[in-house]
């Protein structure tokens, strides 16, 4: 207990020692600099440097702060910039498909001008059996449009194939390039005939068969080869295509080649189908 209480008015005295003798410095410095001189020498070497360090940290949590707005308005302004700029690519996306529309559209309406003696319909490609070529195809036409088999079938600037199936909402067209089919075909200027036939194995090199030309006739590349007359279902006078490499064949009697087709029969989306049919006798 004793020493409890000793310890208190040791402390006591201690605390009244260290407050007198600040208040002796503070009544000295009203009269003299002496006493100030230290003490300033003792605030300048502790105290102005840890003010400069809480000054420093001060500015640099400012600059953290300052760089962590300035981030996250630049993460704001980059979404929405990417979500800008993903409606822009859905836009030029819908505009190129319309612009592919209407070219492919305005070139039906040019193949219309071009048979214009012919009743046509256009339809569009709903269906295919093939992944690479429009061998064999289904369009959105029928029975209740008027359509019945063995109408022709043109595209681009040219015979496309046959209406082969018809239902009462769509119908089954086949091509010129499909295997096992044959047109007839002659030379727009001369009228010499021929058979194209179709092969599918060629059509990886953008051509299909002719044959049966006449040795005596002169057939050049680039020549144009048109439904024939004497075709029982095609009608005559459309467009097949551009002789290709015609050749004498080894009897000496014809000569055969290929045709570079006027339709992309990769790339067909709409057709136009002539409702007017090969009649026998014409």
């Amino acid at each position: 207990m004793r020493e409890k209480i000793a310890a208190f008015f040791t402390s006591k005295y201690k605390l009244i020692t260290v407050i007198i003798f600040c208040i002796l410095l503070m009544i000295a410095s009203l009269f003299t600099d002496r006493l100030a001189t230290p003490l300033k020498a003792v605030v300048s070497t502790v105290v102005v440097p840890i003010q400069k360090g809480i000054n420093y940290l001060g500015l640099i949590t400012n600059d953290k702060y300052v760089s962590f707005e300035d981030n996250k308005k630049l993460r704001e302004e980059n979404e929405n910039l990417k979500s800008r700029l993903d409606d822009l690519t859905e836009e030029n996306n819908r505009l190129k498909q319309d612009t592919y529309e209407l070219s492919r559209l305005r070139d039906l309406y040019q193949l219309d001008g071009m048979y214009d003696s012919y009743k046509k319909t256009a339809a569009r490609i709903i269906g295919t059996n093939s992944d690479n070529w429009f061998t064999t195809f289904t369009v959105n036409k029928g029975s209740n449009d008027g359509i019945e088999k063995n109408m022709n079938v043109v595209a681009g600037q040219g015979l496309v194939g046959l209406v082969t199936e018809v239902g009462s909402n769509y119908c089954v067209v086949r091509s010129v390039i499909e295997d096992g089919s044959y047109v007839s075909g002659q030379l727009i200027d001369s009228g010499d005939k021929c058979i194209i036939s179709g092969d599918i194995k060629l059509m990886d090199k953008g051509i299909i068969k002719c044959s049966g030309f006449n040795s005596s006739v002169e057939v050049k590349d680039g020549d144009k080869i048109v439904t024939s007359n004497i075709s029982d279902k095609y009608l005559p006078g459309i467009l097949i295509g551009y002789a290709k490499d015609v050749k004498m064949d080894s009897n000496n009697l014809t000569q055969s080649g290929y045709i570079v087709p006027v339709v992309d029969f990769a790339h067909l989306q709409e057709v136009l189908i002539i409702t007017d049919k090969k009649k026998s006798g014409d």
